[in-house]
């Protein structure tokens, strides 16, 4: 297998400054407002940004040290494979989240929905295009089904790092 280089463009922002004060879902109720600090070479790149209304985040789980594929998530006392969860023990320790833009001042993007811890490197942003990210066909959750319910105001633990 080849080894990959990612560079971060800049960092998370968030009130979130340990693992058991984060949500652990970008919808639950204890999702804040934040904001990403965008590194100043790479601002160029924001342009037309301000037209969408969500963003993609991608991110390094920095605190993470360790990877598993078979994990007890957040939400089930079930072990599942670590690639049916969000879990952030992967082989790459990469996050994911959708969030709101309230605004974009220079090199920040202040955004809504936030459950990243503050100082988390940035990887990169995409827009959220319904269109292109909807499936237009019914979505199963699989065993998320019946915890889903649940999220709103679950929060993170030591149990990934």
């Amino acid at each position: 297998m080849n080894t990959l280089e990612f560079k971060a463009i800049g960092v998370v922002k968030s009130q979130f400054k340990s693992l058991e004060e984060m949500p652990i879902q970008p919808t639950g109720d204890l999702a804040s407002p934040g904001y990403l600090e965008i590194e100043e070479s790479y601002v160029e790149g924001l342009k037309d940004l301000d037209g969408f209304s969500h963003l993609y985040i991608l991110y390094h789980f920095h605190k993470v040290k360790q990877s598993k594929l078979l994990v007890k998530p957040f939400m089930d006392d079930a072990v599942h494979g670590v690639f049916a969860t969000r879990a952030p023990v992967r082989p790459n320790a990469i996050g994911m989240s959708v969030v709101a833009i309230d605004r974009i001042e220079g090199c920040r993007i202040y955004i809504q929905n936030l459950d990243v811890l503050d100082g988390t490197p940035l990887l990169d942003i995409k827009p959220y295009v319904p269109a292109f990210d909807l499936p237009q066909a019914p979505v199963r959750v699989g065993w998320l089904d019946k915890p889903a319910e649940a999220i709103q105001a679950r929060k993170s633990d030591q149990r990934f790092v």
